[in-house]
């Protein structure tokens, strides 16, 4: 539970807006690399052809994924593959059924 907390409060999210209830990798957590494949899961459908992720990299540049793939109405998924040992932030920008934007980041590591 608190952990959902702790991906709600990341996200500087209002209410009405789609809120990111699960994140693989987990919020500060770690993942084998190199190939990662990151799922978010939301309170509420979304459009994931809608929707954009990014990676800022251990040295400070940004990889755009691209948009996700909807694998449920309340989860978008996209792989990332050559993930080398370090420290990264992914971004996630989706677009809710309610027509509104939410923006957030999870921070996570890959050993």
């Amino acid at each position: 539970m608190a952990a959902a907390l702790m991906l709600i409060g990341a996200g500087g999210l209002a209410f009405g807006h789609a809120v990111l209830v699960e994140a693989n990798p987990p919020l500060h957590g770690s993942v084998a690399g190199p190939d990662v494949e990151f799922r978010l899961r939301f309170n509420s459908r979304i459009d994931g052809a809608r929707s954009v992720l990014s990676l800022v990299l251990p040295d400070g540049n940004v990889r755009t994924l691209g948009a996700g793939q909807n694998t449920a109405p309340d989860t978008v998924s996209i792989k990332a593959d050559q993930m080398k040992t370090g420290h990264y932030v992914l971004r996630w920008q989706v677009l809710a059924v309610d027509g509104h934007i939410t923006r957030g980041e999870v921070p996570f590591d890959v050993r």
